[in-house]
């Protein structure tokens, strides 16, 4: 995701793995700190959470399916409750979980429930026809009564600062974050739109609701299907923002890089997004990966990452949300130097050899000995 700075022009990379701008560790752990410890209604702060006992937040929770409907074409949406119907951690817009799937992988999704709902958490996920495997197993595998897991509690690398002038851009899925912020906005009486697009009205998740919502906020959502108003400009998207203020924007890859470039020319003064794909290696370099176990050596080229070459190599190998903030594929580097380019990992771990290989990556021409 990106943001800017309130007051500027210029939008500030986070996290720093997406566009190879790293930030300082206290910048991180202020962000870190946000994010576990606001909760809807909540100001920012920027002294870390206390850290709760074991017993309050346990490293992995059970959850069972307690709803599952169809919400698009290709996107059904899970209700996750406590097995003993028990009250959850809370959770502000924005935030997301780990779901651990039966099949043992572990697959990020934005709550895009109510926040206020402190029995549920709502997902709601699109199914990819070449993707990894994690939303055909939830479409397909998973169903009412089934158990699940998450990991400790919801985690937020998206959050709603409640700005007074708001702009919500969603691209199809893209509105799984975006609707809990437009109901905290119109909650809070804030200056607000919303649009969404996608490419067919049957495509896009959550019409029922967008409806409601429309109908209690007359002028407020926009529904833009591609095949009714043709694929948007970004710059119009951005002329929907009811004054200077902030705009927050979820959806794929070309969405967003629209709204990137057309930025500095709208008047809106603050960025915010959230990409659900990894962004494409822009600034990378050569180097080696050498698998310690066995000595076999694997180039990685400028333009993939280690972790892609690593699963070749290595199926196995753990991974979630390839951005750099989940810590899933950690490995250990026993030699070489590292660019570390996530938003997960301390000064102490990086020194200690870890590293998130869907990120980070060594200096030009050099190999990492990994413990593997």
């Amino acid at each position: 995701m990106d943001i800017s700075t309130p007051g500027t022009r210029t939008p500030v990379t986070r996290p720093p793995d997406l566009y190879g701008r790293p930030r300082s560790d206290s910048f991180m752990q202020k962000l870190t700190a946000f994010s576990d410890k606001a909760v809807t209604g909540l100001a920012r702060r920027s002294t870390p959470p206390r850290r709760p006992p074991a017993t309050e937040m346990p490293l992995i929770r059970e959850l069972v399916v307690a709803t599952k409907r169809q919400e698009a074409e290709d996107v059904v949406s899970l209700q996750l409750a406590a097995p003993d119907g028990g009250v959850l951690p809370p959770w502000q817009p924005g935030a997301h979980i780990e779901l651990h799937l039966p099949s043992g992988r572990k697959r990020q999704y934005s709550l895009c429930g109510d926040p206020a709902d402190q029995y549920q958490y709502r997902i709601a996920v699109r199914r990819i026809a070449d993707g990894g495997g994690g939303s055909a197993e939830v479409h397909d595998a998973l169903g009412e009564g089934m158990r699940v897991a998450i990991t400790g509690r919801p985690r937020n690398a998206f959050p709603f600062a409640a700005e007074a002038s708001i702009l919500l851009i969603a691209g199809g899925i893209g509105i799984t974050p975006i609707l809990p912020m437009a109901r905290e906005a119109a909650r809070r009486g804030l200056d607000w739109r919303l649009v969404h697009t996608g490419r067919s009205r049957g495509s896009m998740p959550f019409a029922a609701e967008l409806a409601e919502l429309a109908g209690a906020a007359p002028g407020r959502v926009s529904i833009r299907p591609d095949d009714e108003s043709g694929v948007p400009e970004a710059a119009d998207l951005l002329s929907l923002s009811p004054a200077a203020g902030a705009v927050y924007c979820c959806g794929p890859a070309p969405m967003i890089d629209g709204v990137r470039r057309a930025f500095g020319g709208s008047r809106a003064s603050a960025l915010h997004f959230e990409r659900f794909a990894p962004a494409p290696i822009t600034d990378g370099r050569p180097f080696e990966l050498q698998l310690g176990d066995t000595g076999q050596v694997l180039p990685v080229p400028y333009d993939r990452s280690a972790l892609d070459v690593l699963h070749e190599a290595l199926p196995d190998l753990p991974f979630s949300c390839r951005q750099g903030f989940c810590g899933t594929c950690r490995v250990r580097v026993a030699h070489g130097r590292v660019d570390h380019r996530d938003r997960r990992l301390t000064a102490t771990e990086r020194a200690a050899g870890a590293m998130l290989p869907c990120v980070s990556r060594a200096p030009e021409g050099e190999r990492l000995v990994l413990e593997v």
